[in-house]
């Protein structure tokens, strides 16, 4: 299993940004966690299977249609504990 953390910054808070990335994640079975950053940007942790998380990377670069996404930054050394499920952290 992999796992990535990325931080997307632009409007990301206040769009449904969070809420669809859980919907989007869960549909391609990972499990991690979406949650909004004090200075404006939302965190997604991420982790199962190669193929799952390279279409959630290209979905964290477009993003809910009132979103606008003006950059993603990626580690893909993360290794933050998750649970079970992919949810909405606060």
């Amino acid at each position: 299993m992999r796992q990535f953390r990325a931080l997307v910054s632009g409007r990301v808070q206040g769009v449904c940004f969070r809420a669809e990335t859980v919907a989007e994640a869960r549909r391609l079975g990972l499990r991690g966690f979406a949650r909004n950053l004090p200075d404006g940007r939302v965190e997604v942790v991420a982790a199962g299977s190669q193929q799952a998380l390279e279409e959630l990377r290209r979905y964290l670069h477009h993003g809910p249609s009132l979103a606008r996404i003006d950059g993603v930054d990626f580690d893909d050394d993360d290794r933050t504990p998750l649970g079970r499920n992919f949810e909405v952290r606060y």
